[in-house]
């Protein structure tokens, strides 16, 4: 047995900040998570070119109740809240 592990110190978890994260078991929001990935996969990683699909993906998890409400400013959304809205 090593003598590191009385050494480390114990880790304790917190919770987030904003609470739990549902998993969506029912696929309700699937359509848009998988056409945002495909975004990223053909824009090699870019969000900013995938910015409206991850949009529409945390507006179905919002509607869905898959996550609490949120203002789109505190989402990092403030500049496009008048376009879609």
């Amino acid at each position: 047995m090593s003598s590191l592990t009385f050494q480390q110190k114990p880790f304790f978890p917190s919770p987030p900040d904003k609470g739990s994260f549902p998993l969506d078991h029912e696929g309700e929001c699937k359509k848009q998570m998988l056409k945002y990935l495909l975004c990223l996969n053909q824009k090699e990683n870019s969000n900013a070119e995938c910015r409206n699909l991850s949009r529409d993906y945390l507006q179905c998890r919002m509607d869905n109740n898959l996550m609490a409400r949120e203002e789109w400013d505190k989402l990092g959304f403030d500049e496009q809240k008048n376009e879609k809205n």
